[in-house]
């Protein structure tokens, strides 16, 4: 495609950042591919799945003849054993994006992690990290006396996170206590800090594209993907990731789409995976415990008959039946994503330090790049065509 005069790589300074923010399933990757080919860029991937290592058909992740034609950093950087804060993220974006600069390369930040995004662009409060003595410490109570003690303890620290907080977000709740029995100090007070982004450098011109895509389109397109994933092998991947590492379903990256309801599908079928030594099968029996029974429970019964069918149903046809409520899970979990996602991009587009332009196809050739101005602007498309148009 020729360039237009108009694009925004047209008036691009040197020190530029440029950040591909979409949905998942919308098309990031290719345009990344196609953007990289011009020369100018240099591909950084904003995405907490993506970080993960042998979690590659789940995670939509670029193979391994695409990550060698198209190097990203931040792919395949953690074991799905450890975790990744997003202050780790920002720490290493930093050093990342000096890296290209140096090398002559525009950082282009393409993924659909919203969050990493956000840190990014509006900044993270200073919470410190959680050492692992907390961290073992916090978990092992919460293995104990369950999510409702850490939240009444919640209550009794950090008032205002307690009723910020649903008492069942396992996670937050978790952090919270973790932060306050580590700095005695409640997150909430944390949070209230200012906040620093790398998006503020004065040195730096930061360009985010926000790709709003049509949601019956990404729907197709989502289902699309799912169907290509368990073709490829979704469910033997995450065996496979079972037999290797010492799992538990609690951990971040076995709460990413897709792994978690294949984890429920081989807990209602009762995979021997779970017999492995290095697994602890209380905890994923535990985790799937509430949704024991719920394959039959799908099947109504209206007469004695169908009472004596039921029963006689085969270990195959209830694994089957088991399948589809996995597919379906994941499917309904990933458009849920996507409008979380959403969310998070009207956010990033509403930030009071940006400037922001709503950009219509028929406005591209007649931008005049006045929002680039800014040290941070944000510029909102609907397709990825007019983001090609956009950076090509």
């Amino acid at each position: 495609m020729r360039q237009s005069s108009d694009s925004l790589s047209h008036h691009m300074a040197e020190n530029s950042v440029v950040c591909l923010m979409a949905p998942t399933a919308s098309g990031k990757t290719a345009l990344a591919y196609e953007l990289y080919d011009t020369g100018r860029y240099e591909l950084i991937s904003v995405d907490s799945a993506l970080i993960y290592r042998d979690m590659n058909i789940g995670t939509a992740k670029p193979t391994a003849a695409e990550l060698e034609r198209y190097p990203h950093h931040l792919v395949d950087i953690v074991d799905p054993m450890q975790s990744y804060s997003v202050a780790e993220f920002v720490s290493d974006v930093a050093r990342l994006i000096d890296d290209c600069h140096h090398n002559g390369k525009t950082p282009l930040l393409v993924g659909g992690t919203m969050m990493y995004y956000m840190a990014l662009l509006d900044g993270l409060s200073p919470v410190p990290d959680s050492d692992d003595s907390t961290r073992a410490h916090v978990e092992q109570w919460r293995q104990n006396e369950g999510i409702g003690a850490l939240y009444d303890y919640l209550g009794d620290v950090d008032a205002i996170s307690h009723q910020r907080l649903n008492a069942t977000d396992t996670q937050r709740i978790t952090r919270a206590v973790e932060v306050y029995l580590q700095t005695r100090t409640p997150i909430s007070d944390w949070q209230r800090q200012p906040k620093r982004a790398l998006a503020h450098n004065p040195n730096q011109q930061w360009h985010a594209l926000a790709v709003m895509p049509d949601r019956p389109w990404l729907h197709e397109r989502i289902e699309q993907r799912l169907d290509i994933m368990w073709s490829e092998g979704l469910v033997a991947e995450v065996i496979r990731l079972l037999e290797q590492y010492p799992l538990t379903p609690n951990l971040p990256s076995m709460r990413c789409v897709g792994y978690r309801q294949v984890l429920e599908y081989l807990v209602h079928i009762k995979h021997p995976i779970f017999e492995q030594p290095h697994l602890d099968k209380a905890k994923f029996y535990n985790a799937f415990g509430e949704l024991e029974g719920s394959i039959n429970k799908k099947i109504k019964p209206n007469s004695m008959f169908d009472l004596q069918a039921q029963s006689m149903m085969s270990d195959s046809q209830t694994e089957a039946l088991a399948c589809q409520q996995m597919q379906n899970k994941a499917l309904y979990a990933t458009r849920q994503l996507a409008k979380r996602q959403y969310t998070w991009l009207r956010k990033i587009i509403q930030l009071p330090n940006a400037a922001v332009e709503v950009t219509k196809l028929s406005d591209l050739s007649s931008n005049d790049g006045h929002a680039i101005n800014r040290a941070l602007s944000i510029q909102e498309v609907s397709t990825m065509e007019q983001a090609r148009a956009h950076l090509q």
